[in-house]
């Protein structure tokens, strides 16, 4: 098709389908008409210069992406458009395939439509990639659903051709699903991004083969189509009206080259030459690597090498009868290695079918395809015909690009990828999206250990494009996912107040007093709010009774009446949070009513400097305790304004302690 003829074809409508085989790279370039029929716009075919790839596996990307970039100058040159997106194959080297079925209840008012049948499909696949995780071996590499082919559907249990538009209770399908090694299919993908090509869909070279090379209302019959390359050897059978199974043989038109090698001492290049003459030519001319002339006819060299081809036959004769467990109707061979003299008839011999029925089927038996060129003539050009076709039909079951934090992967798209199908991909490690609890704080208190739990971390974070998302979100190609880890959180730092209740507190004739009635940390009296040590031993009175509160005071009970909030009260009454405990001389003139503050009448007196002003206090007791001041000085305590900070001459002080002439007193807030 001349430029010209291009003007109005927009780019969106053209494909542009590469088949990278072993020894061949072929691009075409078509379009699918009004009548839907592929046309071919243009074509390039080249032979790599030296061996880059091994049984379909790409071993020297850089050679390949050199082959790949001058046939998309060459098509662009050719049609005038700048290509940027294309449509590709791989072989079935390594290849896995499941068979899987599932069913799904649904809602008979709605009619099924595209994306519920999709939706099936996908958890079909999903299914699939189940089976196979379970059975890979820790050691082998990771697989990719590299395409997938419906079996049968189901419509409430009976086969159904197809889904959409209809109503019912139950949908199934049965699915073979392929799946090839990671290395695969990412070393297709490198080279593809090196030449600035988007993969917009991705298949298996028989999946792309088969649909066009077996027509659907020929898959009644029980047939297999073997797609001989250089390096491998793809098989897919059909039986029922469906396909049935993919497999593939590691050898093809390779071993055959090699063993002409070795025969006459030829280089590869020349060898591979001689071997494609052979159905060409009866006579064949060329020098050995030490300069003898050859001179033979072809019936000779097939008699010298008949031990490969019947080797290479027996193979993929016994590949089919292995996964069609008998012998199909008819076996048809594509692929460039499928024109070797004598082959069909190997395998004929093999599989136990008539001559007849084992056939090379070229692209002049493709219905719908326009335009085929000279160099595209053979059975060699039905793989990236059916590649290129199979994109213009298939569009929306191909591959989607998604980088997860800076690593590039391929997932099949099934309309409903998500990020959580994206990590495990990856390999990411569930656990990390957990945040974690620090560790525990150990402690004593009064003998017993006592654990204050780890604090809970933040959970991870999300990041589709830079914008918050999460586990659910539904992922298109070209996204960018970054996931921030969960973090652990701290180990706690309690301080003392944390680690015992100091809110307790009674009111007592008046004021407030702490139920705790001291605390001491590894021995040691402490009335400030410390951190603690792991480990660390905290000790502490607490005031249980009426008894303990008096003597804890100083006081005896059998000296007064004592009251708890206004009833009059035993030794042993408990005493709680909030009470009110009151106290009353059993003479008439109780001493620790307070009738004016420092005028006090008393048998004994006390010189005390407090808060740096000399005081003389009266008073009737045996001995003078801390806590009794607060009868003689104006302090509230009623309100706290920080730490209370109780000093006797300049050490910390105990509510109880004996007070002497002469002591420097200090009461003062100290804030938080």
């Amino acid at each position: 098709m001349e430029k010209n003829q291009l003007v109005n074809i927009e780019k969106e409508q053209l494909i542009f389908s590469l088949d990278i085989g072993t020894r061949t790279v072929i691009g075409i370039v078509g379009i699918l008409d009004k009548d839907d029929k592929f046309k071919i716009l243009a074509t390039e075919v080249e032979e790599h210069k030296e061996r880059y790839m091994y049984d379909g596996q790409i071993h020297d990307i850089n050679g390949v992406t050199k082959i790949v970039k001058r046939i998309k100058e060459n098509l662009e040159k050719t049609i005038g458009v700048k290509l940027e997106k294309v449509a590709i194959a791989a072989a079935g080297r390594a290849l896995k395939t499941y068979r899987v079925s599932v069913e799904r209840e649904i809602d008979i008012n709605r009619e099924i439509d595209k994306r519920i049948v999709e939706s099936l499909e996908m958890e079909a696949i999903q299914k699939a990639q189940e089976l196979l995780d379970k059975e890979r071996k820790q050691s082998e590499a990771k697989y990719y659903c590299v395409g997938y082919t419906v079996v049968n559907y189901y419509l409430d249990g009976n086969f159904i051709e197809n889904l959409e538009g209809h109503r019912g209770n139950n949908i199934g399908v049965d699915v073979i699903a392929t799946f090839l090694p990671h290395v695969v299919v990412d070393s297709l993908y490198t080279v593809m991004n090196r030449v600035g090509l988007e993969v917009i869909n991705m298949t298996l070279e028989p999946i792309a083969a088969i649909n066009v090379a077996i027509k659907k209302n020929l898959r009644l019959l029980n047939l297999a189509l073997v797609d001989i390359g250089a390096g491998t050897s793809d098989i897919a059978i059909t039986k029922d009206g469906t396909i049935v199974a993919y497999a593939m043989v590691s050898v093809a038109g390779d071993e055959i080259t090699e063993k002409i090698a070795k025969t006459y001492l030829l280089d590869y290049d020349t060898a591979e030459k001689l071997k494609v003459c052979l159905n060409k030519q009866n006579e064949h001319v060329f020098q050995d690597i030490v300069g003898i002339e050859h001179r033979l006819k072809t019936e000779e060299i097939l008699q010298n090498i008949e031990e490969s081809i019947d080797y290479l036959a027996k193979e993929i004769a016994y590949k089919i009868l292995e996964y069609n467990e008998k012998a199909p109707s008819a076996v048809f061979l594509i692929g460039g290695g499928s024109q070797i003299p004598k082959l069909p008839e190997y395998i004929s011999k093999y599989v136990k079918l008539p001559k007849e029925r084992v056939v090379i089927k070229g692209i002049d038996s493709i219905d719908d395809v326009e335009e085929i060129p000279d160099e595209l003539i053979g059975p060699h050009a039905i793989t990236p015909i059916g590649i290129g076709i199979k994109a213009i039909k298939d569009k929306s079951k191909d591959f989607l690009e998604v980088t997860v934090n800076g690593q590039k992967i391929k997932l099949f798209n099934s309309k409903s990828i998500k990020v959580s199908d994206a990590l495990v991909l990856i390999g990411f490690n569930p656990k990390k999206l957990i945040p974690r609890r620090g560790e525990n704080f150990k402690y004593y208190l009064n003998e017993e250990e006592k654990v204050i739990k780890g604090e809970i971390g933040n959970p991870a974070e999300i990041y589709v494009n830079n914008k918050k998302a999460n586990l659910e979100y539904k992922l298109r190609t070209g996204d960018k996912v970054e996931v921030k880890e969960a973090t652990q959180g701290r180990k706690p730092k309690p301080r003392l107040y944390d680690c015992i209740d100091i809110d307790k507190k009674i009111i007592f004739n008046g004021r407030e007093i702490n139920l705790i009635g001291y605390i001491k940390v590894n021995g040691d009296i402490e009335n400030e709010n410390i951190l603690i040590k792991e480990n660390d031993k905290i000790e502490t009175l607490e005031l249980k009774t009426v008894k303990e509160l008096f003597d804890y005071l100083g006081l005896n009970t059998n000296e007064y009446l004592i009251y708890k909030n206004g009833n009059l009260a035993k030794d042993n009454e408990i005493i709680k949070d909030k009470d009110i405990i009151e106290s009353k001389l059993k003479e008439l003139k109780p001493t620790h009513k307070v009738k004016s503050k420092n005028k006090i009448s008393g048998r004994n007196k006390i010189r005390l400097i407090i808060n740096g002003k000399e005081k003389t206090i009266r008073h009737n007791k045996d001995k003078f305790i801390f806590i009794d001041i607060f009868d003689y000085i104006d302090f509230d305590l009623s309100k706290p304004k920080g730490i209370l900070m109780l000093e006797v001459n300049g050490n910390r002080a105990e509510y109880i302690q004996e007070l002497r002439d002469g002591d420097r007193i200090n009461i003062y807030w100290k804030r938080k």
